[in-house]
């Protein structure tokens, strides 16, 4: 088609725009070798710092277009075939499964990848790889409830919980994967049954973020909060007196120890499936799973390491070591349209 150069030129320009290289405003990305153009929504100073580090390692350039997921999705729909994107990164297998089912993805197969990250945190047919974990846990008031109390995800729904509990909206792809992993252990109908047994017991209508259902734990507003653990470790380390005071009054539980396993899920990313540069996308995904990269992703964001030889950091150590859910974090993804729907059956806002 005569028009279709004149299309191309537009979205990569369109693109361009928003291209940001360790917060500076970039060129648009080019078609030569040695460049790498990444399309995500982390937004952690972490990853620039790590890009730099990948630049300077292979003289690959690192170009960025941050975005929400569900925006960046969108756009590369729209831009299919003429997208610059190489990678789309993301977070949370839900995620990740909605831009495999709509077809973002191309397959790669790395063996440096496949070694070093287990088979539970990446794509069975290397669609994608989790860069790191987070735990979804249960947070609780030291001073209104005792370890002793708490168990498994199911037991939140015990009528004592009435009035106590917080969470988000069915909203969170968070919340989503969670009851996509209850889907998966206990099936539809158990999941639904307690799903309506959890919003009976919240101690609000849900609203804010994790760090809100925290921080309302501490304010007295209800004894338990389900939270991913990393939101926890920058509230560990804020600067804030008022978030160091706050953080001595809560606990950490993992559920389901003498089960399943804790609900876990990832950020991940995968080669774009109309990538230009694919070998400089697997180079740097390939790097990004590495010890150093891994380190610095636990130290800076207190999220889990993807590969088990990879210390933790101490704020994240010290909530002590647990058993995660070993189903591959791909079932959460495939389960999220029936998650969702199971959600607002429940009445879940």
């Amino acid at each position: 088609m005569t028009g279709e150069p004149k299309l191309r030129n537009a979205l990569i320009a369109a693109a361009a725009a928003a291209v940001v290289t360790a917060g500076a405003v970039a060129s648009a990305p080019a078609r030569a070798a040695g460049e790498v153009n990444v399309y995500t929504s982390r937004h952690y100073d972490v990853d620039a710092a790590l890009y730099k580090a990948f630049e300077a390692k292979t003289g690959i350039k690192v170009n960025v277009v941050q975005g929400n997921a569900n925006a960046l999705f969108e756009r590369l729909k729209r831009e299919g075939r003429n997208s610059p994107a190489d990678i789309l990164m993301t977070v949370d297998a839900g995620n990740l499964g909605r831009a495999q089912a709509a077809g973002l993805f191309q397959p790669v197969k790395s063996a440096a990848i496949d070694k070093i990250v287990p088979a539970a945190y990446r794509e069975p047919g290397g669609l994608w790889v989790g860069l790191t974990m987070r735990a979804r846990v249960i947070m609780y008031h030291k001073d209104r409830v005792k370890p002793s109390e708490l168990s498994t995800y199911e037991a939140l729904a015990d009528p004592k919980w009435k009035g106590k509990i917080l969470i988000r909206s069915s909203n969170s792809i968070y919340n989503q994967s969670l009851v996509a992993s209850l889907i998966s252990a206990d099936g539809p109908e158990k999941a639904l049954t307690w799903a309506k047994a959890l919003v009976a017991n919240m101690a609000r209508k849900p609203k804010g973020g994790d760090r809100d259902q925290i921080r309302a734990v501490g304010a007295g507003e209800g004894d338990i909060a389900v939270s991913n653990t990393y939101y926890l470790g920058h509230l560990t380390a804020s600067k804030n007196p008022k978030d160091r005071v706050l953080v001595e009054k809560i606990g950490v539980f993992f559920p389901n120890q003498a089960g399943r396993g804790a609900h876990v899920n990832i950020s991940g990313a995968g080669v774009a499936r109309y990538a230009r540069h694919k070998a400089e996308a697997i180079q740097l995904l390939e790097f990004l799973v590495q010890k150093d990269a891994q380190v610095k992703y636990s130290q800076a964001n207190f999220e889990y390491p993807a590969r088990p030889d990879v210390p933790m950091a101490k704020i994240v150590a010290a909530w002590g070591e647990f058993k995660a859910d070993p189903i591959n974090v791909s079932e959460l993804g495939k389960l999220n349209p029936e998650a969702v729907k199971l959600m607002d059956r429940a009445g879940w806002r």
